[in-house]
């Protein structure tokens, strides 16, 4: 992400779509509440935002704390909310109680988003909402997301990706009203980091959380830590390679003391998705061979 892109005014494209944005906001405000899967990310942080200036009390945020989302991330989230005065409903879920989840096969994502939405529907049943919605942007549209199937059977609705605004498109929208996530590095849940067909354990979790905090403790602005067994391996912006040449004694230490037998550095840093690209390549090649 480059942050001078995201200082960048809203184009006429852009403001066309957040306008649009806001008339599908007061329009689903007038037929009943709003229940909001919020996490304190960029997305869902405008969205929230943004329906919370429109539309008042008639969006009411709901953050869930589970095994695989990190707690820093969780209270970086209600103090945000706080900040803007804005009630959020705490509620929790348990990945690790779902067995299909635990497997990590490649459709994970689909019996961990199923336990998470049909948990919010519940919620927002007793919190008297008609509309469950979720902040993913039209960019989500582009990898390998299974947990897509899992939003449509729950019917849940995604304003933002409705309307077409991409990641960057937000960050510009959240530069422009102020908002202090406009320049948060993405994440996404700590199983992710994880092959699939690798069983997910408290361990391994534990030790991705403690090698990602301590790597932006040092002051990395994207970071991943692929678990692959013995094998960390670790994913930085291309910009920030020098900064870990600085550092790569202490972070080899500090991930050995976490279990690590080695420690990497992926030398195409950072991307979106890079534990789906084997996935990728085995559906091209079976789909080659059918």
């Amino acid at each position: 992400m480059s942050i001078k892109q995201a200082k960048q005014p809203p184009d006429r494209l852009t403001l066309d779509k957040d306008r649009r944005l806001g008339e599908i906001i007061t329009q689903m405000a007038g037929e009943g509440k709003i229940m909001l899967a919020y996490s304190g990310g960029v997305d869902s942080t405008y969205l929230l935002i943004r329906a919370h200036r429109l539309v008042g009390e008639k969006v009411v945020a709901a953050i869930a704390a589970s095994e695989t989302f990190p707690t820093r991330e969780y209270n970086a989230a209600i103090m945000i909310a706080r900040r803007y005065g804005i009630a959020v409903h705490e509620t929790s879920v348990s990945e690790f109680a779902n067995p299909q989840f635990v497997a990590n096969q490649p459709d994970r994502c689909y019996h961990c988003k199923t336990g998470l939405y049909s948990h919010l529907n519940e919620a927002a049943q007793q919190l008297n909402c008609l509309f469950i919605w979720d902040g993913s942007n039209i960019d989500d549209l582009g990898d390998y997301r299974p947990g897509l199937k899992a939003k449509q059977e729950q019917g849940l609705r995604s304003p933002l990706q409705e309307v077409g605004l991409s990641k960057l498109e937000i960050r510009q929208l959240s530069y422009a009203m102020g908002i202090p996530t406009w320049n948060k590095p993405s994440f996404a849940c700590l199983s992710s980091r994880i092959p699939y067909g690798t069983e997910i354990d408290r361990k391994k979790i534990d030790q991705l959380d403690e090698a990602e905090t301590y790597l932006l403790s040092l002051g990395f602005y994207q970071v991943r830590v692929r678990h692959h067994g013995e094998i960390a391996r670790i994913e930085i912006d291309p910009d920030e390679m020098e900064l870990m040449f600085k550092y790569n004694a202490e972070v080899d230490r500090r991930l050995r003391q976490l279990g690590f037998n080695y420690v990497t550095l992926d030398l195409q840093g950072y991307r979106t998705g890079s534990m789906n690209e084997r996935l990728g390549a085995a559906l091209r090649v079976n789909e080659a061979g059918a």
